[in-house]
């Protein structure tokens, strides 16, 4: 291969043709301007929020401390093997919106098109909610801000972060993004120096919250049901909470188009990723169960009041119980800069979901267009038009039809998974169709294909549990069932339907390609590339670290 460096295209800004075999079919024109620290804490910007700092009570009030934690831990194996199946196909093939793209190439175009609308429509979706919990996260100080005031700032913040270079975004979201872990850190700090007696009322408690002889039903608590069928029914609460919770390699696959040296990066990125999350929220779970007791009156209160911000967080009401002043404002204003980071991140993910289906030519060619700095910002504007819909908050039900909307979508995420995982089935029995060696591939996962049996079977489980307490006797709800199992209409429903419009062929394993021209054209990038010194000594420092 020619190694000359005398062209604009040896650089990190190459654009990477589309791998249509129509040459009028757009290209990919984003730029590869994102550091392997900016992907690391992408993945885990777009996962940590008010769900492991604030919602989690809600599950640990329903399953106690030992299903919580249980069910946190489980699921952990399950993201393992999605994480496992994403690298493999992501490092050998970094793309724009990658796992899209696979599902067209790897199954079916239709297959394709229905996962980028699942994804997409999620991400989007979640745009406005977290704009939303923005402004009540912010009313635990004061509710004299005018909300429209508050919901156009945090929008203009997206804008300008989202419309400019990805350098920029990468960087802001890099810095929010350390908030989150410097919180997530900071609680599990918290909760081991007040166990052992470190706080102001110098109660050693322990794991007191734990012990049956003190918190009846600890720790496995019962939902609904009595004896054995209600802590498993517990169980099961906390087991949904958790596959709606964490996340991750969905999020970091999303930067394989616009990342530095992806060889080399993104397998980094996907494993540090799923450590760090995986320490956090197991740890974070175990903490709950430990900081306050599941039946705490003063817990539950809170949730059934739906205090602003961090009034309803399991921490915060130990602090306050511990007679600890200060801490819970500064964990307000850390969960502030998270919900920021992760609708920051949405912005980001759904932006390149569109226009990875515009390269595919499943939208219109328009939104595959990119400014000169590498921007998809026709793609950027569609998500932040979505995101108007935050000022329905004006109105005085806004944030129930907005938690409404978010419902109608959350099964969109397992589905996503479970996309993710038959795609890498069919791509690891694609390269034994064609003699393809594994051996061959930049970055090899383990465990496989059994991750991909692994999590494709739990996620598709999973999927259809999310609302089932609607099919318990008397507590039929048509609404709840509506939010809970519409998504799973609508892909097939979009599948069927790309493929009578188009009349697309389920692909054969002997037949698949593996996007030969992106792959030629990174491999020309990868040996050309001439890295850049890190700017300041924060960047240095940055980049130091998370190398």
């Amino acid at each position: 291969m020619d190694n000359e460096k005398g062209g604009d295209k040896a650089y990190p800004d190459i654009d990477v043709v589309s791998h249509a075999s129509n040459s009028s079919a757009p290209h990919d024109q984003t730029h590869r301007k994102l550091k392997g620290r900016h992907i690391q804490l992408i993945g885990i910007g777009g996962t940590i929020g008010t769900a492991l700092f604030v919602q989690i009570g809600s599950a640990l009030t329903e399953g106690g401390p030992g299903s919580l934690f249980l069910a946190f831990t489980i699921w952990s194996t399950f993201i393992l093997a999605i994480n496992n199946c994403l690298s493999e196909m992501v490092t050998w093939m970094p793309i724009a919106s990658p796992f899209v793209r696979f599902a067209d190439s790897f199954v079916d175009p239709a297959l394709g098109f229905c996962a980028g609308i699942n994804f997409f429509v999620f991400e989007a979706a979640l745009v406005p909610f977290e704009v939303v919990a923005f402004n009540l996260v912010l009313q635990f100080w004061t509710d004299k801000i005018p909300v429209a005031a508050v919901i156009a700032f945090v929008l203009m913040c997206y804008a300008l972060l989202n419309f400019f270079a990805v350098g920029w975004y990468g960087e802001s979201e890099f810095w929010l993004a350390v908030g989150k872990v410097v919180l997530a850190v900071g609680l599990i700090s918290f909760t081991f120096v007040t166990m052992i007696g470190g706080n102001p009322l110098h109660d050693v408690y322990g794991f007191r919250s734990w012990d049956h002889s003190q918190v009846a039903g600890a720790p496995f608590a019962e939902h609904i049901k009595t004896g054995s069928l209600g802590r498993f029914l517990g169980f099961l609460t906390c087991l949904i909470q958790a596959s709606f919770t964490i996340a991750g390699p969905d999020y970091v696959s999303m930067t394989a188009g616009e990342a530095e040296l992806p060889r080399q990066t993104l397998p980094r990125a996907f494993n540090s990723v799923f450590y760090r999350l995986t320490t956090f929220f197991v740890l974070g779970s175990l903490c709950v169960g430990i900081v306050v007791p599941y039946n705490d009156p003063n817990l539950l209160d809170a949730l059934s009041d739906a205090k602003p911000g961090a009034g309803s967080s399991p921490y915060v009401i130990a602090m306050e119980r511990l007679q600890i002043p200060i801490l819970p404002h500064i964990v307000n204003a850390l969960i502030l800069t998270s919900i920021f980071s992760a609708g920051n991140s949405y912005v980001y993910c759904a932006s390149r979901t569109l226009f990875g289906l515009a390269l595919e030519g499943k939208m219109p060619k328009v939104l595959a267009q990119c400014t000169r700095n590498g921007v998809p910002i026709y793609t950027v504007a569609v998500t932040l038009a979505i995101a108007l819909l935050s000022f329905l908050q004006v109105s005085n039900n806004a944030a129930v039809v907005l938690q409404w909307f978010v419902n109608l979508v959350t099964a969109s995420q397992l589905l996503n998974y479970a996309i993710i995982s038959f795609t890498y089935l069919r791509f690891y029995y694609a390269l034994q169709a064609q003699c393809i060696s594994r051996e061959r591939l930049p970055h090899r996962s383990f465990w496989q294909p059994f991750c991909g049996y692994y999590a494709f079977t739990g996620t598709f489980i999973m999927a259809f549990v999310g609302g089932w307490t609607v099919f318990l006797p008397n507590n039929w709800d048509v609404p709840t069932f509506l939010f809970s199992y519409a998504m799973l209409g609508v892909a097939p429903v979009s599948f069927i339907f790309w493929k009578i419009f188009r009349r697309t062929t389920w692909q054969r394993a002997e037949d698949t390609t593996f996007f030969d021209k992106e792959r030629e054209q990174i491999d020309l990038y990868e040996d050309t590339y001439i890295p850049e010194a890190p700017s300041g000594i924060f960047g240095k420092i940055a980049d130091f670290l998370f190398t």
